[in-house]
């Protein structure tokens, strides 16, 4: 009887940990999936949706799942006609920051454009990830034209693509991935002018010379203010052009001009090239199920570590708090390492896909 009694006591006392780690698990598997949508601070969506009818200027709305890079936007939108925009946030070497947004097809060359700006070859890259939210007020997928309604971003230049002229209306995120907002360029224009913005359209694909007798002809679009960002160790050597990255090529006739796609460094790769062992790549991450998978296995090997008769005589019905504790204790750091990792891999597939991605001829 008393052995019965103890193999009970035992039983429910694993059921009790697993519950509560099970619980544990789900908390951290839905916070890792669920797509973080507009920061407290800043206009909300709801906020700048509500602006543009103060404006009376006409938008269509439509919902649809988080997405992360143009293509993903086409799955839902581009059924509909029009305009597909990418949005590039980028930075120079003076922290002076910009916001290039153009058509999905057009291609931009970073190496040009930063000659064109005066800015020398290499002198545009990827804005941080941390100014994302403390410049723009947004999400990691959610850069657009409409964040220069935040005061934060007043010192952010804009440069729009001059093929969005040509669309009878176009596709941006309202500051969130969850929806996309149709609109022309009228009225696009009229709400920068609302904010004190006058629009810049550029020709994105140009190449024209720059030298001592041909000035820049974009100079006039570097901001005067520059932004103190977070400081970035090690990482702003990942904005230059790595020698293994994919092109974005312009094309000007016979003369094809190629930049290299700036990759935040994951810092998984050794100075030669080979993988560091025990670093994973960038590339698991990219899989959400994978990811989970990963963070439910390690959450397991410490669970089965801990779940032992001694342990259970130890604590006995206090057995689920310390597990508990000791999950959250040993593996919070770990898990967090993870998350960066997975989200820095979306920024960097974002950008990547944001800059070829290629709509499908009508």
């Amino acid at each position: 009887m008393n052995g019965h009694c103890r193999n009970e006591t035992h039983i429910t006392q694993c059921f009790r940990v697993s519950k509560r780690v099970h619980l544990f698990c789900s908390a951290i598997a839905i916070a890792s999936t669920t797509p973080v949508i507009s920061p407290l601070m800043g206009f909300s969506k709801e906020h700048l949706l509500a602006r543009l009818k103060e404006l009376q200027i006409p938008f269509s709305q439509y919902e649809h799942p988080a997405v992360l890079t143009v293509e993903a936007q086409a799955q839902y939108v581009g059924h509909l006609g029009g305009g597909l925009s990418k949005n590039l946030f980028l930075k120079d070497k003076k922290n002076r920051l910009y916001i290039v947004s153009a058509l999905a097809g057009t291609k931009v060359d970073l190496k040009v454009l930063s000659q064109r700006l005066g800015l020398g070859k290499g002198g545009l890259r990827m804005a941080p990830e941390e100014a994302l939210g403390e410049v723009l007020q947004v999400s990691l997928g959610c850069v657009t034209p409409f964040a220069l309604v935040n005061e934060s971003a007043r010192d952010v230049s804009l440069l729009l693509d001059q093929g969005f002229k040509t669309q009878k209306h176009c596709f941006f995120h309202p500051l969130s991935n969850d929806m996309s907002i149709s609109l022309n360029t009228h009225d696009l224009d009229k709400f920068l002018k609302s904010i004190g913005r006058n629009p810049s359209y550029v020709d994105l694909e140009a190449n024209p010379a720059v030298g001592k007798d041909q000035p820049p002809d974009l100079a006039a679009l570097v901001p005067s203010g520059s932004i103190v960002l977070p400081d970035q160790p090690q990482k702003q050597s990942s904005s230059q052009v790595p020698k293994d990255a994919n092109h974005a090529s312009v094309d000007n006739g016979t003369n094809t001009v190629s930049a290299k796609v700036v990759k935040p460094s994951s810092g998984g790769k050794s100075t030669k090239g080979t993988p560091v062992k025990n670093v994973n790549s960038s590339g698991s991450f990219a899989d959400v199920g994978q990811f989970i998978e990963e963070i439910l296995q390690k959450t397991s090997q410490l669970l089965l570590s801990e779940v032992k008769e001694e342990n259970i005589k130890l604590h006995g019905e206090q057995l689920g708090t310390v597990v508990s504790d000791k999950l959250q204790k040993n593996l919070s750091s770990e898990f967090k390492n993870l998350a960066m990792i997975f989200k820095n891999t979306a920024y960097t597939e974002g950008f990547h896909a944001g800059t070829h991605y290629q709509p499908p001829r009508l």
